[in-house]
Parts: C-alpha cells; structure tokens; sequence
C-alpha cells in the first residue's frame, strides 16, 4: 500500500513538471499588477482629458458670459433703456403739424398701430396741445425720428433756403431722401419744405442753429445737419431749432444730439464705444462734438473706426425711409 502511494505521487510530480509550473506562476503573479496599473493611468489620463475638457469649456462659458455682460454693459450706457428725456417741451407742435398738413395722422398712426404704448403715446402728441418734454427710447425713436423729421421739413428756416439743400447743383430741394421720402404728409411734401412758422428763432438762436449743425454728422452718408438731405439729418435740424428756441445751451445741444443719434444708430455708435475703450477712452467721459464729427459720426469716418474695432452683430440699422 505504502508502496502504492509512494508510486502515485512520484507519477503526480513527473506529470506536473514542475520545473514549468513555477515560472508561470511568477509570470501571472508580476501581470496582474502591472494590468491593474495601466489601467489606472487609462482612467486616470481620460478622467484628466475630459477635466480639462470640461475646465476649458468652463473658461470659454464664462468669457464668454464676460463678454456678453460687458457689451450690455456698454450698451447700457450708450444708449439707456430707460430712455432719455430731451430739454425740450413738445407742447402743442404736433396739432400744428397735422393742422398744416404736414403730417397726416391717419398715415403716421397707420406705422404704429401695432406698437402698444408708442401708439398711445402719438395720440397725445398729436393732438394734445400741453405736451411736457419728449423722451426717446429705443422703442420709440423710431417715432421720435419721423416726428422731428415733420418739424425739421416744415419749419421755416434760412438753412433750407439758402444752404446746400437748394444748391442747384443737386437739381432742386425736393431730390433728397429727407424730401421726396417724406409720405406722411398730406399732398406733396415739397408745400410744407420750409412754410410754417412753427418755430420762429432770434438772430443769436439762429447763428447757434447754423454753427452747432455744421459739427453734426450721421454715419449713414457723409454730410453735416447743415446740409439735412436724408431724414436723420433734417430731423436733427428740428431738434437743434427746438432746443435753440427754448434756451438750451451750445454744449448740451451736442450733449443731446450724440445721444438722440446713439438711439437712431445703436450698433454704430456702440462700436464707436468699443473703439474709444480699446482706447483707455470711457464713452461717458467723451466729448460729444468731437464724436458728432466727420471723423467719427459721418459715413467715411465711421467705416475708419470699423476697420479698427469689431463691429458687434447688427440688431438695427438706421434707415432713411418712413
């Protein structure tokens, strides 16, 4: 038996070859550790990758947030949502307006009948006859652009007269945008250019009137408010004879101005802004009239500033039709 036994057991370590068996056992024993570590740095660099993924588009989120804020920020103050109030009483210019016929109230309602609180806000203007000061809003300067573009062409004043608006060159006053386009009116426009004594200025308001519009440009064409061949021009006019009459000062009638334009022209004078921070130049710590300007305001000087500034993504442009 023992003998037996002592036989099954030699056989059982001839068959087992042992010699093998314990290198292969240290070869398994060395893998599986070595197995587990390069999986760890597997899950550790993707885990690593996909952090700094996530870290990056953290960063870009929150520059770009920053971005965004900054340009509301700007836009805040270049052109105030809660509106401007203008130093001028509108008080019963709007009833003369439509009483003349310069304005045909029918035609002007029709623009903004779906406009809610603009809409109310004509009716008054129109017909009310004590009128407190006007405000522009980004809502309403629209409104407030074709209102003073009325005054503007109606009013009876030397610069439509005399000035390069009837230079003969140009063919006669009636051939510009800031005539010829305007449809309010009841009849032709041209029996309302320069009829109406609406506003009636001194020698001295009248001189501050020719002066401070010769500093005045608008970026959708390159001439001055002395030369009012396009809407914006002409309705400038009337803001400048309104505030002239009513006793505002040459440095807040630019004041006025470049605001009123900033809310006609949004995205040009916000890049404009841009321009002037990229400059160590605060918009609000800016001269007005050097910004009202060929260099700035008027069609060739803006399209300079653009060319040195990123222009932010249009919202509105300023159009010289109704």
């Amino acid at each position: 038996e023992q003998q037996k036994i002592s036989n099954g057991v030699n056989e059982e370590l001839q068959g087992s070859d042992p010699e093998r068996v314990g290198p292969e056992k240290d070869k398994k024993n060395y893998l599986l550790p070595v197995s587990i570590l390069v999986s760890v740095v597997i899950i550790a660099g993707t885990w690593i990758y996909t952090s700094g993924l996530n870290r990056q588009k953290e960063s870009e989120q929150i520059q770009s947030q920053s971005r965004e804020s900054a340009v509301n920020t700007l836009e805040d103050k270049v052109a105030p949502p809660e509106g401007m109030v203008l130093p001028v009483r509108w008080g019963d210019l709007g009833k003369k307006l439509v009483d003349a016929g310069v304005i045909d109230p029918e035609k002007f309602g029709a623009l903004y009948e779906k406009s809610g609180e603009v809409s109310r806000d004509i009716k008054q203007l129109l017909y009310g006859e004590n009128n407190d000061n006007l405000r522009i809003t980004s809502e309403n300067s629209g409104m407030v652009l074709n209102l003073l573009w009325a005054l503007g062409l109606g009013v009876k004043n030397d610069i439509l007269e005399t000035g390069p608006m009837s230079d003969p060159r140009y063919g006669g006053a009636g051939n510009f945008a800031s005539t010829g386009g305007w449809t309010l009116a009841r009849g032709n426009a041209m029996n309302h250019y320069s009829r109406h004594p609406f506003i009636i200025l001194n020698e001295e308001q009248q001189t501050l009137v020719e002066d401070v519009s010769k500093n005045i440009y608008r970026p959708c064409c390159n001439n001055s408010t002395h030369f009012p061949d396009c809407n914006h021009g002409i309705a400038m006019l009337g803001l400048l004879e309104l505030m002239a009459s009513q006793g505002v000062s040459e440095e807040e009638m630019y004041r006025v101005a470049l605001q009123v334009n900033a809310y006609w022209f949004p995205d040009t004078y916000l890049t404009i802004a841009k321009y002037l921070e990229s400059r160590g130049v605060a918009w609000d710590k800016s001269n007005p009239k050097e910004l009202l300007g060929y260099n700035f305001s008027s069609g060739s000087g803006y399209r300079q500033i653009l060319s040195q500034v990123t222009a932010p993504v249009e919202k509105s442009s300023g159009s010289c039709g109704v």
